[in-house]
């Protein structure tokens, strides 16, 4: 059974930065480093939205236009997690973050954690 865990998030002021963690477990061998990982949020009253991770065909990370230069998101696959570095943060961050792992049909996600820019 795989599952993931976010933590990390809280509260920061404008301009403050936070790094989410996404640790996962039930992923056997090297099947973790399959799957596409990505982070979604989802403010109140909107929509979830996707905010990094998704790989351009060269695989490297792409961001929403939202956060990009500001929001990177590292990967370790040895220790089978995905992180969310958040730089610069604005009000409108504010949401509940989730990641989000996938492969070919098969995907999962976490439980989310908040994080409230606020000054």
């Amino acid at each position: 059974q795989v599952q993931l865990v976010e933590s990390g998030g809280g509260f920061v002021q404008p301009g403050g930065s936070l790094r989410l963690s996404c640790a996962t477990s039930g992923f056997t061998g090297f099947s973790f480093t399959k799957y596409r990982m990505d982070w979604y949020r989802q403010a109140p009253g909107k929509l979830r939205e996707l905010v990094a991770g998704f790989p351009t065909p060269d695989g490297r990370p792409n961001y929403a236009e939202s956060v990009r230069g500001r929001f990177t998101t590292p990967r370790d696959n040895a220790k089978k997690m995905v992180y969310l570095q958040m730089n610069s943060l604005k009000l409108e961050d504010t949401a509940v973050y989730y990641c989000y792992a996938r492969y070919q049909d098969t995907e999962y996600w976490g439980q989310g954690t908040q994080v409230t820019v606020s000054s």
